[in-house]
């Protein structure tokens, strides 16, 4: 194994408006407030391993995964125990299901409201 100069702390995620996708990121991942910038443009969200930050950004454009001119930025894979409950749970809290779903037995691709694609998969390392 390779030794490490540091650890990940966080995972960033561009958006429009932090605040308004921050409840979506608590709810999904059980994550509570850590730190916001006073102008609230910066939203670090931590309790279950590297922290979730949301960053504002004034001409943020949505992903159209799998296609189109504005590529996956990235994406979360979250595991979960059962995925159509956990499907049902995410659009709940405001993502919806990807059009386009190449092992929806394995995992389901989902949007979160501002358009980025994460996975919700039982796909567990040996």
């Amino acid at each position: 194994m390779t030794a490490a100069i540091g650890f990940l702390g966080s995972i960033s995620i561009d958006c429009p408006d932090p605040d308004a996708l921050a409840p979506f990121y608590r709810g999904l991942l059980g994550l509570d407030e850590a730190f916001a910038t006073p102008d609230r443009g910066v939203v670090s969200l931590s309790g279950a391993g590297p922290m979730v930050t949301l960053m504002r950004v004034d001409e943020y454009v949505a992903p159209s995964w799998p296609n189109g001119p504005q590529k996956q930025q990235m994406h979360l894979d979250v595991g979960v125990d059962d995925l159509d409950t956990a499907v049902a749970a995410a659009i709940e809290l405001g993502a919806a299901e990807a059009a386009h779903q190449t092992a929806p037995d394995r995992w389901r691709v989902l949007l979160d409201p501002v358009g980025h694609p994460f996975c919700l998969s039982t796909v567990r390392p040996d």
